[in-house]
């Protein structure tokens, strides 16, 4: 059975005259989409720029950790500057016919969303794995958890993504392959470290709870658990808003590839509005972060007062 190749796949399903016909039919959608990720751009770009502002001047945070937290915030900022304007002149090429336009934008398009969006998805594992390291370790963290450790890492993570990537080039089935194994190694990563992490949160909970009513003195823990349990929430939180907003793209997905279905007007606008969810999660992280990180929360407050400042 042949592979299909990145170019058929592309002008099938996005740059040809049967696109043209199914679009033809929504119209005012499109216009709605246009619209919608111009704003969702702007606001990514907007929000990330000030949340690497907030963490470059932020210095209470583990630097391993901010390391952590400023990598994906470029990732969608990258999103918003590269991804996010291709996908909008992607949709203004299928307005106008240009599929010239339309396959050379479609093709990077593809490139920089899923290398990025895997980007995204391994610094969400290393994230959580430096949680379970904080943890695990005590005190020695900050002496095994080092920057250089994490550069090397954050390396490794985008050379992996660009593999992953370019390997439709050669066989459609090897990249399939090797997005499924990526897929299910971080999902893997993320649910047993954050598993663990509670179950020896609750551990530590009840051991006090019995020196408490042994009237016992409490044993020291090398770690702050208040403070230990609100950084997990907040990369938790990050990780959630990750998946509800992949969720949607990976189900059409799977459901149109498995099932073949055949393309219309519905299947293409579904399809079209769950790329726009995906881009929707880069445009919600600084919301988030500044939600449930008080220290990066502080330090935007202190940034949007000197902008204001200097402005007025």
């Amino acid at each position: 059975m042949a592979v299909p190749t990145l170019e058929k796949t592309i002008r099938d399903l996005y740059c040809s005259a049967n696109v043209a016909d199914v679009t033809a039919r929504v119209h005012d959608e499109l216009i709605v989409l246009l619209v919608l990720n111009t704003f969702l751009s702007i606001t990514a770009f907007l929000g990330n720029t000030l949340i690497l502002v907030a963490l470059y001047k932020e210095s209470s945070l583990h630097p391993p950790s901010k390391l952590l937290l400023r990598s994906l915030a470029i990732t969608d900022l990258l999103v918003g500057i590269i991804v996010e304007p291709l996908y909008v002149v992607y949709l203004m090429s299928v307005k106008s016919k240009r599929w010239d336009i339309c396959y050379n934008v479609n093709v990077a398009l593809f490139i920089a969303s899923h290398i990025l969006c895997s980007v995204s998805l391994l610094v969400l594992t290393a994230i959580s794995v430096d949680r379970l390291l904080a943890l695990w370790l005590g005190l020695r963290y900050r002496q095994v958890v080092t920057l250089r450790s994490v550069y090397i890492t954050l390396i490794v993570m985008s050379v992996l993504s660009i593999v992953v990537t370019t390997s439709l080039i050669w066989n459609e089935l090897l990249f399939s392959l090797l997005l499924f194994i990526n897929l299910s190694f971080c999902l893997t990563i993320i649910i047993f470290s954050y598993m663990k992490i509670f179950f020896t949160l609750r551990h530590y909970q009840i051991q006090a709870e019995i020196n408490v009513a042994q009237d016992q003195p409490r044993q020291a823990i090398p770690l702050n658990i208040a403070r230990y349990r609100k950084a997990v929430y907040s990369a938790l939180w990050v990780q959630v808003t990750l998946f509800i907003c992949y969720i949607p793209f990976v189900i059409i997905e799977a459901l149109t590839d498995l099932t073949s279905v055949k393309l219309s007007s519905s299947v293409y606008l579904v399809k079209t509005f769950s790329f726009t969810f995906v881009f929707l999660n880069s445009a919600l992280n600084p919301f988030l972060y500044c939600w449930k990180i008080k220290e990066v929360r502080q330090a935007v407050k202190h940034t949007i007062r000197q902008i204001h400042c200097s402005l007025t």
